[in-house]
């Protein structure tokens, strides 16, 4: 591969787009080329806002009446085929008692149905605010006339950006390539204050490419960081970050 070739690559590699040979190549040529480097956090960070831009959340009328109906529709009770053949039985019978138990049975058991659907309802309700919230918070410093992309090196051959705004005060980070995990560690964001990190936010588990809203503001951190932490993350890092990125002064 020619150092022409390779510069027009920077899109289709962002994009997961290249074949392993080709991948491997212009991965070397990253290395040495700073341009490269930068188009193709810039590329990722476009990538994300083309991901934010096709999403159509449904109509608020018809969210509102699906979840009325799942916490005001019960469960009917199973059919049961009815017989001709049944004798009835003296008032009193075992059968009868059965029966009535069994009715007290299913009723309650309609009523604990009916409870939980309702719990679910509106444990949606408030995760699904939750996340149009993030959507938009993260489509707003995409968005914003002074947004600025930075991009980060991490180890393993993942690539990653961070977008900030000042206007805005916020960060969003966007990583593509991410390693797995071993069980009970996550990946970790920092803000970096003048050398003391400040804690971010989580990546999710078992996602290999991501656009997070980086929790908190930007205020006076000079930089992010990214390191591999205990699940549930930690206060300070515990082990040296996985990738660094300053922010130009």
């Amino acid at each position: 591969m020619s150092s022409n070739d390779a510069h027009t690559l920077a899109g289709a590699y962002a994009l997961d787009a290249l074949e392993s040979d080709e991948r491997a190549a212009f991965e070397e040529h990253l290395d040495g080329c700073a341009d490269c480097r930068q188009e193709v956090a810039e590329f990722a960070a476009t990538a994300g806002r083309l991901a934010l831009a096709a999403h159509v959340p449904p109509p608020p009328a018809l969210k509102r009446a699906v979840l009325a109906e799942i916490g005001d529709v019960r469960q009917e009770p199973p059919r049961t085929p009815r017989r001709a053949d049944v004798t009835p039985s003296p008032k009193g019978a075992p059968w009868l008692r059965n029966l009535a138990l069994a009715a007290c049975l299913v009723a309650a058991a309609l009523g604990g149905v009916a409870t939980w659907q309702h719990q679910e309802a509106r444990e949606a309700r408030v995760e699904a605010g939750a996340a149009r919230t993030e959507a938009d918070q993260v489509a707003a410093v995409l968005a914003a006339g002074d947004a600025r992309t930075h991009s980060v090196t991490l180890s393993g051959g993942a690539r990653g950006a961070v977008v900030t705004s000042a206007s805005r005060n916020r960060a969003v980070f966007t990583a593509s390539g991410l390693d797995g995990l071993p069980k009970g560690k996550v990946y970790e964001l920092w803000f970096n204050d003048d050398g003391a990190m400040r804690p971010a936010g989580l990546l999710e588990r078992g996602k290999s490419n991501q656009v997070t809203l980086m929790d908190g503001t930007i205020d006076k951190a000079t930089g992010i960081g990214i390191t591999v932490e205990p699940a549930g993350g930690s206060r300070t890092p515990t082990l040296p970050p996985v990738g660094l990125v300053d922010f130009p002064a």
